[in-house]
This record gives C-alpha cells, sequence and structure tokens, in this order.
C-alpha cells in the first residue's frame, strides 16, 4: 500500500430544496387557502477520525466529495426529505487545513472524533409562510439556500510516542525491525526508507508506538535529500531517540554526525529541538571496545548527556534503551489523557440515606 500524507479535495455540502406553491383543492371546502410545504435541508459534510486508517491513498482517487442537496416541498404543508450528510473517514493524527495551507480548521488527535465541516443549506421556505391577513393567496415561495463548498488541504501527522531521528544508514529501520513486528526496507545505501513507517514495541509488559522516518541530511530545511516534510510525523511523539552510527560512515565523526541532525530540527522548528531526547551510538557490534569508548567520549561530550550503546544486529543495549524511553511516553500519556469527570453526587432519598427531621426522636 502506498502511503501518502498530504492531499487535496473539495467538499461541498448539500443545496437546501425549494419550497412549494400550492393551495388546498378539497371537496366542499370553499377557501381552502395556500399550503405549500419548505424544502429540505441538505446534507453536512463531516469529517471522522478512526483508528484503523494510517495513509491519505483512499483520496488519491477521489477528490471531490458533495452531500445530498434536500428534496422540495409539496402540498398538504408537507416538507421536503432532508439531503443525506457524507461522512468522510481520515486516520488519527489529521490536520484540515485551509486552502492557503496555512489556517488550521481542525486537528482530529482522537478516534472517533468528528468535525461539521461545510454545513447543509436550509430549506426554501413554501407559499404557506407568506400569508397574512392582506395576502391571503400568496404565489410565492423561497428557492432554498446554497451549500457550503471549499477547498481543503489535508495533512496526516502520524500518532507515535518515540520519534527515530539520525543521518541516512543510521540504523533507524534495523532498530525498528528489530523491536517490533514492522518490516522497513533495510539496504547499505542512503535513503532506503522513502516513507515513514510504524512499529509497536513491547518491554516489561508495556506497549508505545515507534516511527521512523526518512534520514536527514546537511541542508535537508532547505530541500536537500528527502527534504524534512516527514518531520511532521514525529511532531507529536513524547520523545526522540537519536540514533548515530558508531562506524563513521563517509568521513562524517560522531559528533559532526550529531550537530547536523540537531541543526536540521532546529531549522524545522515546531518544538521538535526542545523534545526530550535519548542519544544511541548504534553499530557497537562493528566496533572494538577500545573504538566504542573513544566514540561514545565523543559523542557525549557533543550532546552534554550520556549516550546509549546499542547494537540491533546483536541486540546489545536495545531493552535498556527502551526501559530508559518508557518513563517519557508514560508521563506524556499522563499528560494527555482527558480529564476525569467528577464523581456524581448520589441522592439521599435513592441511597436510603434520607435526612433526620429535627425534634424527631425514635
Amino acid at each position: 500500500m502506498k502511503f501518502l500524507d498530504q492531499v487535496k479535495i473539495f467538499v461541498k455540502s448539500g443545496d437546501g430544496g425549494p419550497g412549494c406553491v400550492s393551495f388546498r383543492r378539497e371537496k366542499y371546502v370553499e377557501f381552502g387557502g395556500p399550503d405549500g410545504g419548505d424544502g429540505g435541508r441538505g446534507g453536512d459534510v463531516v469529517i471522522e477520525a478512526v483508528p484503523n486508517l494510517n495513509t491519505l491513498i483512499d483520496f488519491r482517487y477521489r477528490q471531490h466529495f458533495k452531500a445530498q442537496r434536500g428534496l422540495h416541498g409539496m402540498g398538504a404543508n408537507r416538507t421536503g426529505k432532508g439531503g443525506e450528510s457524507i461522512t468522510i473517514k481520515v486516520p488519527v493524527g489529521t490536520q484540515i487545513l485551509a486552502d492557503d495551507q496555512e489556517t488550521l480548521l481542525a486537528d482530529l488527535t482522537r478516534p472517533g472524533e468528528t468535525i461539521i465541516l461545510c454545513r447543509g443549506g436550509d430549506g426554501g421556505p413554501g407559499n404557506a409562510r407568506f400569508k397574512s391577513s392582506t395576502n391571503q393567496a400568496p404565489r410565492k415561495s423561497g428557492s432554498g439556500w446554497p451549500g457550503e463548498e471549499r477547498w481543503i488541504w489535508m495533512r496526516l501527522k502520524l500518532i507515535a510516542d518515540v520519534g527515530l531521528v539520525g543521518l541516512p544508514n543510521a540504523g533507524k529501520s534495523t532498530f525498528l525491525a528489530t523491536v517490533t513486528r514492522a518490516r522497513p526496507r533495510i539496504a547499505d545505501y542512503p535513503f532506503t526508507t522513502l516513507h515513514p513507517n510504524l512499529g509497536v514495541a513491547t518491554v516489561d509488559e508495556r506497549e508505545f508506538v515507534l516511527a521512523d522516518i526518512p534520514g536527514l541530511i546537511e541542508g535537508a530545511h532547505e530541500g536537500a535529500g528527502l527534504g524534512t516534510r516527514f518531520l511532521g510525523h514525529v511532531e507529536r511523539c513524547a520523545v526522540l531517540l537519536h540514533l548515530v552510527d558508531g562506524t563513521e560512515t563517509d568521513g562524517v565523526d560522531v559528533a559532526d554526525a550529531y550537530r547536523i541532525v540537531r541543526g536540521e530540527l532546529e531549522d524545522y522548528g515546531a518544538g521538535l529541538a526542545d523534545k526530550q531526547e535519548l542519544v544511541a551510538l548504534s553499530k557497537a557490534d562493528a566496533l572494538s571496545a577500545e573504538l566504542i569508548a573513544d566514540r561514545k567520549a565523543a559523542l557525549e561530550e557533543a550532546c552534554g548527556k550520556p549516550v546509549a550503546v546499542i547494537s540491533s544486529a546483536s541486540g546489545q543495549g536495545m531493552t535498556e534503551a527502551l526501559r530508559q524511553l518508557w518513563p517519557v511516553v508514560a508521563e506524556h500519556r499522563a499528560a494527555m489523557a482527558p480529564p476525569e469527570p467528577p464523581p456524581e453526587e448520589s441522592d439521599p432519598a435513592i441511597d436510603g440515606d434520607h435526612p433526620v427531621p429535627a425534634g424527631w426522636t425514635p
């Protein structure tokens, strides 16, 4: 399945149905009067976040969504049937933007969350609405109000607990494949990962979601490589796992590799540079103990924090790294959890605890 995280679609709610011009015609009824009914209301355009989707690929083949219009009114004061609303289902984490790609209309971050994007037009009044003492036989009706229409952009930002960042070939996809059941594409050349991948890791019977994005290179914020487009998928993460290749490929030492990625995160903005971060020296199985000590010390000096040493091939340090990530994930989940409703006060009459009248004695 192709991964698609940004689309542009056209949405239109239903027009209101026209009112009816009708007069009561019935045997032995001398003055029937106007009895034209109102038109039906047009359908709405509703967007709903559902948990079983993780891409916007469905909108590659259909870009126009229109709700049903309301039916016209009829005689005997019958109102026309309202148009059926249309519900557009999107993955959790989808942002709805206006045509300028800057104005945020909605941010659907919870399963089942909905928004009425375009409201249907009201039906037009029938001629029964226009009768008065001076106009007892009106021959006019309303045509109904048009629905709303607009072009919108939908941008998907994956919901994950941990985001994997680093230079190309830092071992992010291998790490994801080792600790989860995800099967990302893995090869020995840069930019093997062309789109984000998700996986669920388990440590000490606790589960959390990891997101692997394409690697960053120097100048990514200016469009170099695959750019910083996919960094949006780690904006919602609680913590970043920054992997640095310990084998120093392409002549880049571990300190420079760390500074390059941190610089791109700062240039991207959106609070990524302020997120908590766990730095890990990867591919330790290909290094001697002396090299691991030297490069770990250089990396700790560059980042100013302790550095984990891991190897996806041998499993070295993998469980310990996941255990370091879990407290931050748990804290973030607690902060993002919706507040619990206040407890309902019990009714004494229902509970059987009746108040005792003053002065009463058994």
